[in-house]
């Protein structure tokens, strides 16, 4: 039986790190040894990003929400409080949107929250 040589699979293997490393300054898009070294960190630089954006949103989203309830007098821990007590069970990423584009309804929200901490 013939011998089978992996020059194949090594030219496929090298074509797909180097596809993904395209875009990639001097070497690091040429030489495959260098371009595996920087896609490897990429993927994980990448992977570990998507886990940080969702810490940033609701850091934003956080931030908008004491912004708000400060205006109507009230801090963010006692606003998320009172809409405990109140059994409002809403998301940060929409209380900050209503914050934003819906100020008397996030005003309404707040006296509801007052009330249930007087």
């Amino acid at each position: 039986m013939a011998r089978i040589k992996g020059g194949l699979n090594a030219k496929k293997k090298h074509n797909r790190v180097l596809k993904l490393a395209k875009g990639y300054r001097g070497a690091r898009s040429k030489q495959y040894r260098i371009a595996k070294q920087s896609v490897m960190r990429a993927l994980t630089s990448s992977y570990a990003g998507r886990k940080e954006r969702k810490r940033q949103f609701r850091q934003l989203w956080i931030a908008r929400i004491n912004a708000a309830a400060r205006l109507n007098g009230l801090s963010y821990s006692k606003f998320m409080y009172g809409l405990k007590l109140a059994e409002i069970d809403m998301n940060r990423k929409m209380l900050a949107e209503m914050a934003v584009n819906d100020a008397a309804g996030f005003a309404a929200l707040a006296e509801i929250a007052k009330s249930k901490l007087a």
